[in-house]
């Protein structure tokens, strides 16, 4: 059973505005994706809700700092980063540390992101459960797609 999410930062529940440089904390316009907010406050009542983010120019307070911006840092139990981890998000190392450092099982555990190959893929070979966010609900049998946030309030997570 389903009872920590982890979510990918850019695109999945803040803009990562293409025109933008250096870190989000910083940028003069910072906004949620669409539903995040709804569907964080939702989930984080019967779930562990972290962020694990492959931003590797923002520290652990950068991240929590651009969170506070758009009052989403209410939900969220954590970040995992290449600060808090010592790799990042691109070492086959990364989610077996969050595991490791949340002490669970992989089954108890789902990654939602906007990139396959960056979140969900290698989450999977991790174990956890991938909830794919895109556009064109393109799912296998080693994770599940949706088209937006709010979709995990309509299915059943894990």
């Amino acid at each position: 059973m389903i009872r920590i999410l982890l979510f990918d930062w850019g695109d999945t529940l803040m803009v990562d505005f293409p025109e933008a440089t250096g870190k989000m904390c910083d940028w003069e316009h910072v906004a949620c994706v669409d539903g995040a907010e709804q569907t964080l406050a939702t989930l984080s009542q019967n779930m562990q809700v972290y962020v694990a983010t492959g931003a590797a120019d923002s520290t652990r307070d950068d991240i929590i700092k651009a969170f506070k911006r758009v009052a989403l840092d209410q939900y969220i139990q954590g970040y995992f980063c290449s600060d808090t981890l010592g790799v990042g998000k691109d070492s086959p190392d990364f989610f077996p540390r969050i595991l490791q450092k949340l002490n669970c099982s992989p089954c108890q555990v789902a990654m939602i992101g906007d990139s396959l190959e960056r979140d969900i893929l290698p989450a999977v070979q991790a174990g956890i459960q991938g909830y794919y966010l895109n556009d064109s609900r393109v799912g296998s049998g080693d994770y599940k797609a949706i088209t937006r946030l709010n979709d995990l309030l309509t299915i059943s997570v894990g």
